[in-house]
């Protein structure tokens, strides 16, 4: 869809730091991450809200998303992970995105305020990007 940075993101016009392009989606890092690791996971096709992804789609998709919710916490060695969707309220790209975000014990995240944070350069990200990407199974 013209004008959405995810659908750039999918088609290899927009840069991101990649973990992984496979047939059911793509992963990269976000670039406002409320961790460094994190991740969002989005379908190929431009769809707006879960309600929008077909039925078929359902276990491609989520098996990403856990594949990558498992690779966060490996790859990074983190204690856990937070995977969460907005669905139009707190939307901030109105292009289904499933967050998968690497957790410790004691990392300050209270209830569904998300500090952002920034990587220092992308030599950090791509590295990130790597260590997850090396874990997927």
């Amino acid at each position: 869809m013209d004008g959405c940075v995810f659908c750039g993101i999918v088609a290899g016009e927009v840069p991101a730091f990649v973990v992984t392009d496979e047939p059911d989606g793509v992963a990269f890092l976000d670039t406002r991450p409320v961790f460094k690791g994190h991740v969002l996971v989005v379908p190929r096709t431009h769809l707006v809200t879960l309600s929008d992804l077909p039925d078929d789609a359902l276990p491609g998709y989520f098996r990403l998303v856990r594949r990558i919710a498992v690779a966060v916490e490996t790859g990074l060695g983190s204690g856990g992970t937070f995977v969460a969707m907005n669905n139009r309220v707190s939307q901030s790209v109105p292009h289904l995105h499933t967050h998968a975000v690497p957790r410790t014990k004691g990392d300050g995240l209270r209830g569904f305020f998300w500090p952002r944070t920034r990587y220092a350069d992308d030599a950090e990200a791509a590295d990130f990007a790597a260590r997850v990407s090396a874990a997927l199974a």
